[in-house]
């Protein structure tokens, strides 16, 4: 997932070696950005897989920093340079199809689907987000959910207000709490997390079926309707704290529970990180709804791994991708990532109570992708848009940001 942590200053040079460590029965190099708390969910991966291969030696290639922008500078050196490690994580649809499925850099999984039945497991909306040209092209591991409101309950209770289910009904709430005395009912932080914002405002204000043919093409970034959601943005951001940019997005979720704001739209990472660090209990200590106009839709977001062509150690790889898509490794993953099963058959035993509310959506729900986090949109769409938001956020000029992000659409060859 991208949560967008500060940059390190420096690349880990050690994971541009292949570790020179052999076994009788092979060995396995996996690729990743997972350290720190997410260390724990892969290593989980690990040692499951070092159970069902034990005579496999593993080598975890792991690149802090950057939420993924440093290990991708190093995957690109690799894979341009002829030497792929085995599988290597990629957030789930355009951002690898667009980068390295389009460069005929990756082997279709499109057969280890059909032996495995995962397309009778993964929804069909996220078969369709990782499927391009008769190819399927990663093993998502988990999900994310993009489109979640978060609120403290006891100060909305306080406040005499509820969470709003439009924008239109949110901006009105904005305006209570104004005269309430909140000075920023919204809380919102550096340039990605209003990106993150955005996303929510254009789905609640195109549905979900026109925010795929935004994508797809069929929709130009100039139709009036796109323009009245860069209004509407702009609407809500005036309900925003005005320090956005010197704020993380733990540090906007803190303001939710200090009760300085009343609501942070954020990723369902959020609800971990109120658990786990900030020990709040969910429904109690912190509350949440899908983001205004967005009910019956979940804006997804994964994490997943593919094939590289040319990997050493192919079989060994296609054993790691089965673990990635099998029930039991994705109920060994994702408790403990704080993210849900891309599977709809988990376990919820093992899940809490968020992670649950969001499985049981994630079943009924229509599945859209996330523009921020790679489902939808290419990377080079996605490095350049925070500069569309930044240019909107001085000028409040809906027309000429959406010109702005058409221009960019053409660029990145969106929809073609």
């Amino acid at each position: 997932m991208k949560l967008f942590p500060a940059k390190k200053t420096a690349l880990l040079a050690a994971a541009l070696a292949v570790t020179s460590t052999a076994s009788a029965a092979g060995k396995l190099e996996i690729f990743s950005w997972w350290s720190g708390d997410e260390g724990p969910a892969l290593e989980a991966l690990v040692k499951l897989y070092k159970q069902r291969y034990p005579s496999v030696a593993v080598d975890n290639a792991t690149v802090s920093g950057g939420a993924g922008t440093n290990a991708k500078a190093v995957l690109k050196t690799r894979m341009l340079g002829g030497t792929p490690p085995d599988s290597f994580q990629a957030h789930a649809g355009q951002e690898l199809i667009g980068t390295w499925v389009v460069a005929g850099r990756m082997e279709d999984l499109g057969g280890l689907y059909k032996s495995e039945g995962w397309d009778k497991v993964f929804p069909k909306d996220l078969m369709g987000l990782i499927s391009s040209k008769g190819g399927v092209w990663s093993v998502p591991v988990n999900v994310h959910r993009s489109n979640v409101m978060w609120y403290n309950p006891a100060k909305l209770r306080a406040w005499g207000v509820t969470a709003p289910k439009t924008w239109t009904e949110f901006l009105t709430t904005c305006n209570t709490l104004k005269r309430k005395g909140v000075a920023a009912p919204l809380v919102v932080g550096e340039n990605w997390t209003q990106q993150h914002l955005w996303e929510s405002v254009m789905i609640g204000t195109l549905g979900p079926q026109g925010w795929q043919n935004l994508w797809a093409g069929k929709t130009k970034f100039t139709d009036p309707k796109v323009v009245a959601g860069f209004t509407t943005f702009g609407k809500v951001m005036d309900c925003a704290n005005k320090d956005a940019s010197g704020l993380s997005w733990q540090q906007a979720s803190d303001r939710i529970v200090d009760g300085t704001s009343a609501f942070n739209i954020m990723g369902d990472w959020a609800a971990g990180y109120f658990t786990t660090t900030k020990k709040l209990q969910p429904n109690s200590g912190f509350g949440w709804a899908a983001s205004p106009g967005t009910g019956g839709t979940f804006v997804m977001l994964a994490d997943s791994f593919g094939l590289p062509k040319g990997a050493k150690n192919r079989t060994e790889a296609l054993n790691w991708l089965r673990l990635m898509g099998s029930k039991a490794g994705q109920d060994a993953f994702n408790p403990l990532k704080g993210s849900i099963a891309a599977r709809t058959d988990s376990d919820l035993s093992k899940y809490n109570t968020y992670s649950k509310s969001a499985a049981a959506d994630w079943k009924r729900n229509k599945i859209v992708g996330s523009m921020v986090h790679g489902a939808v949109a290419p990377e080079s769409f996605m490095s350049a848009f925070g500069a569309v938001i930044d240019q909107f956020m001085a000028s409040k000029n809906a027309q000429g940001a959406a010109a702005a992000a058409q221009q960019l659409a053409t660029r990145s060859r969106v929809g073609q």
